[in-house]
């Protein structure tokens, strides 16, 4: 399984487990490509691995992961797509571009399922720094259960699964609905200004002579 960052950029965390989706992506003006977001991206937050997001000049996504200390990088493509509206940008994947990455339950407490939803972040570039907010799933599933949002809202001891409704119109209103998206960022990544051969041959060398300490 790949590590958070994937499930951050993918439903944005906890996939599986504590989740958002959306019956649409947010208006008709959907981007494949933000140009601000080609390069490296790092997450270091877990200091005993490497894990990040590279978007080539493509404009293609990669999520970076290092499976094994002193290992090679892994790169794994992540389907991106980004929305911009009254100043706010989002990023949108579709949970069925998703199928050969990582399992997704069906959507829950819905018949028929639906064949394709989306989960959707905000997120903010400051300078060499990209901050992803998730969607508050617990502030989500009580705007359903309190009617202002439509949609199911399935839970258990451990598990929280939020389906929300609306077409594309809607759901352009519906991310601007205050409190929908976590306050605090979900997931930071900083601008590498080294080339992903660069990072990779560091870590093998800081492997090789310290096989037991960090990366």
């Amino acid at each position: 399984m790949i590590r958070s960052l994937l499930l951050a950029l993918a439903a944005l965390l906890l996939v599986g487990c504590v989740e958002t989706r959306f019956e649409s992506p947010p208006g008709e003006r959907i981007q494949r490509c933000d140009e601000t977001w080609k390069g490296v991206w790092l997450d270091r937050s877990d200091d005993s691995q490497v894990a990040g997001l590279h978007v080539d000049e493509q404009c293609r996504s990669f999520a970076l992961t290092q499976l094994e200390a002193g290992g090679p990088l892994r790169q794994a493509p992540v389907p991106l797509n980004f929305v911009e509206h009254r100043g706010q940008r989002y990023v949108v994947v579709a949970d069925a571009a998703l199928q050969d990455l990582v399992t997704l339950p069906p959507v829950h407490g819905v018949d028929p399922v639906p064949t394709r939803n989306f989960f959707i972040a905000r997120y903010r570039l400051r300078g060499g720094t990209l901050e992803i907010h998730k969607v508050d799933d617990r502030a989500a599933a009580r705007m359903v259960i309190d009617g202002v949002l439509q949609g199911t809202v399935s839970s258990t001891l451990n598990e929280l699964h939020v389906y929300v409704r609306g077409t594309r119109e809607d759901t352009l209103r519906i991310v601007e609905t205050p409190g929908l998206f976590e306050r605090r960022p979900s997931i930071v990544l900083e601008r590498s200004r080294r080339s992903l051969a660069e990072i990779e041959a560091e870590l093998m060398r800081a492997h090789a002579l310290h096989p037991r300490g960090r990366n």
